[in-house]
C-alpha cells in the first residue's frame, strides 16, 4: 500500500533534516508523527519515527544536566501557567510587565524577547503565572518553544488588534494547529483527558485602544465557536480584569484553606487543587502519608454547616476551609 505522504508531513520531515538542536529535532519528529497518514502503508514509517523519538529522549536523559539548563523550560508556579504566543510587536512583553511587574524587556522594536520570561500575576489570594515568549512568524518558530507551549495550562494567542489582526491570528493559530494542537476556549476540566492534542486557549486582541471596533468584531466572528476573543490593552489597562477572571475560570482549579483544631485557618497560602478534588486529595497534598492516617475531616464553607464532619471522599469547593483529624 502506498504511503501517500502529505505536504505537511514532508514539511515536517524537511524541518527534521535542517534541525540544528535536539529540541528542534524532537519537535519535528512530533510533527511528523502527528501528520503522517495513519494506515497500513505507513506502519513502518510510524514505527521509525517513534524509534527516533525514543532514542533522542534517551540520549537527552543520559546527557543529563551537564549541558546546562534548557532556557525554554519554565517550571510551573502559582495557580496555573499561561503562555503568551504571538507575532513581533503584538505587546506580549508589555502585558507581562504591566500585570506582573516582572523585569521583562519592553521595546518598540521586534524580537526583544529571546527566551521565555515568567512573571506572577496576583489574583485575590493566589498568583497566576504568565510567560512572555519570543515572537513567532509564518516562517519562524524558535526551537524549543513548542515544548514551552505544550506544557502550559493555557495558551494566550496575542495579536495587535490595530494591525491586520486577522492575518496575525490566522498565522499563529495555523502554526499551532499545524503542529498537532487542537485549540479550544473551554475550561481545562472540559477537555478530553485521553486526547493530548487538545489545549485550552484564548485569543487576545491587544492594543484595542488603538484599534477600530470592527476589527475586534471581525476576529470574534471568524473564531466564533472555536476561540474566545478578549479585547485588551496593556497600555490603558482595558480588559485586563476581564482577562484575569476568565483565565481563573478556564484553569478549573479551586482554593482550599486548612486549619488546625482550635486555631484559625491559614489564609495566606491556600492549596490549589483541580475542580472535583476530595478531602483525601487535599490530605495527599499536605503530606503523602496523611491520607492513610486521617480519620475524618471538618469543613467550613458556602452551603455547609459550620464545622460539618465529612468523609474523605467529600468533594471540595472553592474557598472551603478544611480541618483534618488523625
Amino acid at each position: 500500500m502506498p504511503a501517500n505522504l502529505t505536504p505537511d508531513y514532508e514539511k515536517a520531515e524537511q524541518a527534521y533534516r535542517q534541525a540544528a538542536t535536539d529540541a528542534e529535532r524532537l519537535e519535528a519528529l512530533r510533527q511528523m508523527l502527528a501528520t503522517v497518514p495513519k494506515h497500513k502503508g505507513t506502519e513502518k514509517i510510524q514505527a521509525d519515527i517513534k524509534r527516533r523519538l525514543s532514542a533522542l529522549r534517551k540520549a537527552q536523559a543520559k546527557r543529563g544536566p551537564s549541558h546546562g539548563p534548557d532556557p525554554f523550560h519554565v517550571p510551573k508556579s502559582g495557580a496555573g501557567q499561561v503562555v503568551l504566543v504571538g507575532p513581533p510587536n503584538a505587546g506580549k512583553s508589555l502585558l507581562v510587565a504591566v500585570t506582573t511587574n516582572a523585569p521583562v524587556k519592553v521595546a518598540d522594536y521586534p524580537y526583544t524577547t529571546a527566551v521565555p520570561a515568567p512573571g506572577m500575576w496576583p489574583f485575590e489570594d493566589v498568583q497566576i503565572e504568565l510567560v512572555d515568549t519570543p515572537p513567532v512568524t509564518a516562517d519562524h518558530l524558535p526551537g524549543g518553544l513548542m515544548g514551552t507551549i505544550r506544557s502550559s495550562d493555557i495558551i494566550a494567542i496575542v495579536v495587535d488588534a490595530s494591525a491586520d489582526a486577522l492575518g496575525q491570528a490566522e498565522t499563529v493559530v495555523g502554526l499551532l494547529e499545524g503542529r498537532g494542537l487542537k485549540l479550544r476556549s473551554v475550561p481545562r476540566s472540559g477537555l478530553d483527558a485521553a486526547d493530548f492534542s487538545q489545549h485550552c486557549a484564548v485569543l487576545l486582541a491587544n492594543k484595542v485602544d488603538q484599534a477600530a471596533a470592527v476589527d475586534v468584531t471581525a476576529l470574534r466572528q471568524l473564531y466564533e465557536g472555536r476561540l474566545e476573543v478578549i479585547a485588551t490593552s496593556a497600555a490603558s489597562g482595558e480588559g485586563l480584569e476581564v482577562l484575569q477572571k476568565r483565565i481563573w475560570a478556564l484553569l478549573s482549579v479551586i482554593r482550599v484553606y486548612t486549619k488546625e483544631p482550635g486555631k484559625p485557618p491559614d489564609r495566606q497560602k491556600p492549596f490549589i487543587l483541580e475542580q472535583g478534588a476530595t478531602v483525601e486529595d487535599l490530605a495527599g497534598e499536605i503530606h503523602r502519608d496523611l491520607p492513610q492516617k486521617m480519620k475524618f475531616a471538618r469543613i467550613w464553607g458556602d452551603g455547609r454547616y459550620s464545622g460539618q464532619q465529612v468523609h474523605r471522599t467529600e468533594p471540595l469547593r472553592d474557598k472551603d476551609i478544611v480541618e483534618i483529624h488523625q
